[in-house]
């Protein structure tokens, strides 16, 4: 039988999962995913709010609210005080996602920047993690990190594709690392290489689906369930157990987002 593990960083207010989202987390559940985190900050506020519905209706779901760099250019006082508001629920566990996304450059740099400051003392006053997005910009991710300061609940940077170097400055930082589907893909070998030099208890396992499925469902809509074959190419990184793997991951994430 699979051992417990748990999604962090799952995007089940989209729209892809609409039509089916009761089978979707049957299958998890069933898969041994004994919890998942709706990630808020899929989109504008409107996605924070759903997934803090979902997380209502699902015992098994705990939710986050937040604005995704791509939308920070929409993040004004009106949506900081509703942030606010959806992060009093007891089920919204966390500040996120933010970042910084210098890939799409959806919105312009220097907001980005503005609104993930704005999150991080967000995430200050309300006393809760934050949960961090950051593609091609790690090094102005790390300077609004050190102006603004981790949050005392800590972090996580989801979705993790750095260097070792990088992996290292937001581990020494209080943060823990997230790492998805991607360790699974055949040209990943660089990041396999991370993943096995850090050590367990600074890591935590994701779908960020519908996105980026695993091997061997690559192609194919992502979703909760398959946090099962991250966790088994974890293993084989690490050339560990997928026991081992799943206990202390799931260890990680409960006390971050489930305590």
């Amino acid at each position: 039988m699979t051992p417990a593990i748990i999604d962090t960083h799952c995007h089940l207010s989209d729209g892809k999962f609409s039509d089916d989202i009761d089978e979707v987390i049957e299958r998890a559940v069933a898969a041994g995913v004994t919890r998942m985190v709706a990630v808020g900050g899929g989109g504008p506020i409107e996605d924070s709010r759903r997934s803090a519905e979902m997380a209502e209706r699902y015992d098994c779901l705990r939710s986050t609210a937040g604005i995704h760099p791509h939308d920070a250019a929409s993040v004004d006082q009106a949506t900081i005080d509703e942030l606010q508001d959806l992060l009093a629920r007891p089920t919204v566990v966390a500040v996120g996602e933010t970042g910084l996304d210098y890939y799409y450059d959806n919105s312009p740099r220097d907001l980005q920047r503005e609104a993930l400051a704005r999150h991080l003392q967000l995430a200050q006053q309300c006393s809760l993690p934050i949960v961090l997005h950051c593609r091609d910009a790690h090094e102005d991710l790390r300077d609004v990190l050190e102006a603004e300061g981790v949050p005392a609940a800590g972090g996580v940077v989801h979705c993790f594709t750095g260097n070792y170097q990088e992996a290292c400055w937001y581990l020494d930082h209080g943060l823990l690392l997230s790492f998805t589907g991607i360790i699974s893909f055949r040209n990943a070998g660089e990041l396999r290489d991370v993943a096995a030099r850090v050590p367990l208890d600074s890591m935590m396992l994701e779908t960020d689906s519908p996105y980026l499925a695993p091997e061997p469902k690559r192609g194919k809509r992502n979703e909760p369930g398959y946090v099962v074959h991250v966790a088994e190419a974890m293993a084989r990184a690490r050339d560990c157990s997928l026991e081992e793997v799943a206990r202390a991951t799931t260890a990680n994430a409960e006390k971050m987002f489930f305590s």
